[in-house]
């Protein structure tokens, strides 16, 4: 299967404005293949139907810890990545601050081209930034299957808490997700932290991060797919704007845990 990271900067609160921005992204790749520069990886040339196209952490509106009057209760993101999942024909994976029962969620959606979707309420809210004083914590652990391969959803904070992603047998994951809004200052633990999670748990992990800046912090992106070694498959430019992708080999990945078989001396 191939994966497409979409590395985007996001306007501050404008909803309307991020998602036509990243429809014009992924038309441009779509057209005629992404020009970025690349550090690692190879460019998106199109994108092809039965992959999966991941987007950062509350893509319409940029990380905000203030949800009241910006959380969005109409579904409407919700809606958008049903239309684009048809339209591509590949599964869609990003979250979107929801008003959900008087509740205000990070919620990540991994929406289907038949339209279905699972969602999951990000585990561990980022204190440090006042995230868990308004937003409700989920509890429950998310895996799900799409053409064959077994994701796992993460958000952004999650990354730091190996416990809670643990690959567990008889029923692991082979690929876990991560869609973050990772400052700047910090990018060296999420270069370091997205390798070890794929090591450890014997994965792929994916991890997409925005650019730009909002009212407090920076972001520069280091967007990656890394591979059950803690090789990258491919990697964003840093600071810019870009559509990369790489293949899941899971033949490879299952040929690699017979022959290595960590995961059975998990702890559990």
């Amino acid at each position: 299967m191939k994966v497409y990271i979409c590395q985007c900067n996001l306007l501050w609160c404008d909803r309307e404005g991020n998602r036509a921005h990243i429809e014009e992204l992924l038309s441009q790749a779509g057209e005629s293949g992404w020009t970025q520069g690349i550090a690692e990886g190879r460019e998106s040339a199109g994108i092809e139907a039965g992959g999966l196209i991941v987007l950062p952490e509350m893509f319409s509106t940029g990380f905000i810890t203030m949800p009241a009057g910006e959380a969005e209760s109409d579904g409407s993101s919700l809606g958008w990545m049903k239309a684009i999942s048809k339209k591509y024909g590949c599964a869609v994976a990003g979250s979107v601050a929801t008003e959900d029962g008087g509740h205000f969620y990070n919620r990540f959606y991994f929406v289907k081209p038949d339209g279905t979707f699972v969602k999951y309420d990000k585990r561990h809210l980022f204190s440090f930034a006042g995230e868990d004083r308004r937003f409700t914590a989920g509890s429950e652990k998310v895996i799900t299957e799409y053409n064959g391969v077994r994701f796992f959803l993460q958000v952004c904070y999650d990354l730091r808490f190996p416990c809670f992603s643990r690959n567990i047998l008889p029923n692991p994951y082979d690929a876990v997700i991560y869609v973050a809004s990772w400052p700047s200052p910090r990018i060296g633990a999420w270069d370091t932290l997205l390798k070890a999670r794929a090591i450890e748990n014997q994965c792929y992990a994916i991890g997409v991060n925005r650019v730009g800046k909002d009212p407090s912090c920076q972001y520069n992106g280091h967007s990656s797919i890394v591979d059950p070694y803690g090789n990258v498959a491919a990697t964003c430019m840093e600071g810019a704007e870009g559509i990369m992708s790489a293949d899941l080999d899971l033949d490879s990945l299952q040929a690699f845990r017979d022959k290595f078989p960590v995961l059975k001396d998990a702890d559990r």
